[in-house]
């Protein structure tokens, strides 16, 4: 029995678990920096009213760009549904005389399928005469050049038609690009428009107040840089007419002194020729400036070319084509047409557009002002030229 025992498995007394005091103050300090982390997260500040204006001021400025972008898409894919209509009816036009040589065809091969199963003897023999013979041989071999002459103009008319539906299909093609392009522009303006709308809702009363007196400051800052401009452009024409009366009663004492007038005559020439020119670019620019004007208080809306409603190049398009002026739609391809003008040289009537991308355009006025459709929820209206940032300048005539 003792050797028995002493194979027996020796017992060993477990104590109970408990929870380890380490792994309880992990979980509770977890739990604080995640409480912590939250509270945080709720604290975080709003934005500023100034950064809430750099955001809106942003946003209109990228829907003015992707309203561009959308005009652009709209021409066209306008132009490529007229190239696709005229080379669809191209096509109908060509497969109509594809069907005609076709039929001429059949008909000589249905004459030939008649005529061809028989030898001449055997012809000759079931003929009604020899005379109708000879008549029927001679008829036959007049098909044949004409067959083969109907073959090539079968061969011309397929050939040209299956070009032709290969630019339908291409075209086609280009024109599905074109519409997605405009959706996709469409879509962006109305993101653009619907995150400063956003923006602006969030806003209390007090905020949407400080954000009004920013506004009208930038106003003010905007107002009087143009009247500063005035009063350089009135100096400025003050002086060169001081100058004008200055010369002209110099040639008259000249002309006294001489105690002729031939002088009188060549400088009469002179003046006339050097005012023709600006006088015709003035003569336009008025018809401009009536057409702008006459659109004051008409809402912006983009993509819109009037009459009831312009964006930004939508009016100067139409302003311009008042004084038989076609400008292209988009502010990209309106900047590149006429002659480049600095701002110290501008004209009413001359075109300024507006920031980096050039997304912004309007029309000069005189003593530092223009006439655009600014952006969408305002109506078109004068304002300083010196409201947005300048990109530059054109003369479109």
């Amino acid at each position: 029995m003792a050797a028995l025992a002493s194979h027996r498995k020796t017992r060993t007394r477990t104590r109970p678990r408990t929870k380890s005091p380490a792994v309880g103050f992990t979980t509770a300090a977890l739990a604080g920096m995640t409480l912590l982390s939250t509270q945080s997260a709720q604290a975080e500040p709003r934005p500023s009213v100034e950064e809430v204006q750099k955001k809106v001021d942003d946003l209109y400025r990228q829907a003015g760009s992707a309203t561009q972008q959308y005009n652009k898409a709209k021409e066209e894919t306008a132009q490529q549904r007229r190239e696709v209509g005229q080379i669809l009816d191209d096509v109908a036009k060509r497969t109509e005389s594809l069907n005609e040589a076709r039929r001429t065809l059949g008909s000589y091969a249905a004459a030939q399928y008649r005529t061809g199963a028989v030898t001449p003897t055997a012809a000759l023999l079931f003929a009604d005469s020899p005379q109708a013979y000879f008549d029927q041989t001679h008829l036959m071999d007049r098909l044949s050049d004409e067959q083969r002459g109907a073959v090539a103009d079968f061969e011309k008319q397929q050939a040209a038609a299956a070009k032709q539906r290969a630019k339908a299909t291409e075209s086609l093609e280009t024109l599905t690009a074109s519409q997605q392009s405009l959706r996709t522009s469409k879509e962006a303006v109305q993101n653009k428009l619907a995150e400063a709308r956003t923006l602006l809702a969030e806003l209390t009363a007090e905020e949407k107040a400080r954000l009004a007196e920013l506004e009208r400051k930038k106003a003010e800052e905007a107002r009087r840089k143009a009247e500063e401009r005035a009063r350089a452009e009135a100096e400025a024409k003050a002086k060169a007419e001081a100058e004008a009366e200055r010369r002209a009663q110099e040639q008259a004492q000249q002309e006294e002194s001489a105690g002729t007038g031939t002088g009188s005559g060549t400088g009469t020439g002179t003046g006339t020729g050097s005012s023709t020119g600006s006088g015709t670019y003035a003569a336009k620019a008025e018809k401009v400036l009536a057409f702008a004007r006459a659109q004051i208080g008409k809402p912006y809306v983009w993509g819109a070319t009037g009459p009831s409603s312009f964006d930004c190049s939508g009016l100067t398009q139409a302003a311009w084509k008042e004084a038989g002026v076609e400008l292209p739609r988009t502010t990209w391809d309106q900047v590149e047409v006429g002659t480049r003008v600095a701002t110290a040289d501008l004209l009413p009537g001359d075109l300024v557009f507006f920031y980096d991308d050039i997304s912004h355009v309007g029309i000069y006025i005189g003593d530092g002002k223009m006439i655009h459709a600014p952006k969408p929820g305002t109506n078109v209206r004068e304002e300083s030229i010196y409201y947005m940032p300048i990109y530059g300048s054109v003369r479109p005539a």
